[in-house]
């Protein structure tokens, strides 16, 4: 069992979008713990995006709406089993901050998707775009959760380091 956690820039659209998405399906993904952080995020902790709350609920997702976007802490690194970022950039600022012993293994979100047919192993940033970037960003997560059993062990390898 992985406890994983979802990284983004800020935490505030596509990391609690994932992490909705993945609480949901846990158990059947061999998860026991998921959460979201950002590398960039203010220390200020705000709400999720309204944009990307409104694509999770039409999809039938929910998230606490207490719920509020962190930072990366340095205790993430011993917390978790799996980190994953959704973009390059994230990765960068990931490896920046890990300290320098950590059973944390890291990677991209989309690892091993480009193989199969998705053409894509980046979650594209939403914020700054229109709405319908949300609803491309919760089909990409859904994504990686359909092929989540069956590519377990190219995820895996790919997540390391």
């Amino acid at each position: 069992m992985t406890r994983l956690l979802l990284v983004c820039a800020a935490n505030l659209c596509r990391s609690p979008m994932a992490e909705a998405v993945l609480r949901l399906r846990a158990a059947e993904l061999g998860l026991t713990e998921v959460n979201s952080a950002g590398v960039f995020a203010s220390s200020r902790a705000q709400p999720v995006d309204k944009r990307a709350l409104a694509v999770l609920e039409q999809r039938g997702y929910g998230i606490d709406r207490r719920w509020r976007s962190r930072r990366v802490r340095p205790e993430d690194f011993d917390r978790h089993d799996l980190i994953l970022a959704m973009d390059r950039n994230v990765l960068r600022g990931l490896r920046a901050m890990r300290p320098a012993v950590s059973p944390a293994r890291l990677g991209l979100f989309l690892a091993g998707m480009t193989g199969l047919g998705l053409g894509l192993d980046e979650v594209p940033d939403p914020y700054y775009g229109a709405g319908n970037g949300f609803v491309h960003v919760l089909d990409l997560i859904e994504a990686r959760v359909h092929t989540w059993p069956r590519d377990d062990e190219i995820f895996h390898k790919s997540a390391a380091g």
